[in-house]
């Protein structure tokens, strides 16, 4: 799967600046607006900003393009829209509070957090992967 690359890049990244709780929902075959969702947490204003500046810069360098980013101000929920997929990075009371894995809960879940640096999140498709 072509995103594979992309959602690595955005796990290390991620993980660069030490977020918690790295997940990624696949959203194929559900009628949503993106393929996957990957979740993250800062546990201050500057590490959510950190993260998300992370992602964008190696994102960029790759060529992704962003399509559109919200809450960056604020840091409680950035949103970084590629198409294809979402970075969702929140504060860790705003996961709490809005729980999105809650309200995608249809959606195949995998903490990428555990996964080997060589695997492709295609095999979430042939639901070889499974929270």
């Amino acid at each position: 799967m072509e995103r594979s690359a992309e959602i690595r890049q955005v796990v290390a990244a991620a993980q660069e600046k030490k977020a918690a709780g790295i997940t990624l929902l696949d959203l194929a075959g559900l009628g949503a607006f993106t393929e996957a969702f990957v979740i993250c947490t800062g546990f201050s204003q500057r590490q959510v900003q950190a993260i998300s500046d992370g992602v964008e810069e190696v994102l960029a360098r790759s060529g992704a393009r962003l399509l559109h980013r919200e809450g960056f101000d604020s840091a409680e929920w950035v949103l970084l829209d590629y198409g294809r997929f979402v970075v969702h990075i929140f504060s860790e009371r705003a996961r709490l509070f809005y729980d999105i894995e809650r309200l995608w809960r249809k959606a195949p879940r995998v903490d990428l957090a555990d996964l080997p640096a060589g695997r492709d999140d295609s095999s979430i498709h042939d639901g070889a992967a499974s929270a």
